[in-house]
């Protein structure tokens, strides 16, 4: 088993990945803290390349700025669904606002169960 440790340089590129999606998203490091909880003096310290996000606040962040933790942290991750996952997405795109809202709140319920399960294996 390949044990997974986090090195400084990985917080440079991490910062950058989570500067760039906030950067995206249009919003500002107070808002993003605002949005996760995280203080501003940290997002900025995460940004800098000068500290590591916990876990929880890797979940924090990588909810508001939606993407997966997977692709905050290691490198070589697409933000391309495939051409499955696309239509679907597609389709839903063309539902009611309820049925939108209950097909987000599964999926989100989905992401983060696998994504804690995907973390648990990877600590063993």
């Amino acid at each position: 088993m390949t044990n997974h440790f986090l090195t400084w340089s990985d917080a440079m590129t991490v910062g950058v990945r989570i500067a760039s999606l906030r950067k995206q998203k249009g919003l500002s490091q107070q808002a993003l803290a605002d949005a996760t909880g995280i203080h501003v003096t940290q997002i900025k310290r995460y940004e800098g390349g000068n500290a590591l996000p916990s876990f929880d606040a890797l979940k924090k962040l990588s909810q508001v700025l939606r993407v997966t933790t997977d692709y905050l942290v290691f490198e070589g991750d697409e933000l391309k669904p495939d051409a499955d996952l696309a239509l679907q997405f597609q389709a839903i795109s063309h539902m009611e606002p309820e049925q939108q809202k209950v097909i987000k709140q599964l999926l989100e319920g989905m992401i983060i169960k696998y994504e804690a399960e995907r973390w648990s294996s990877k600590l063993k």
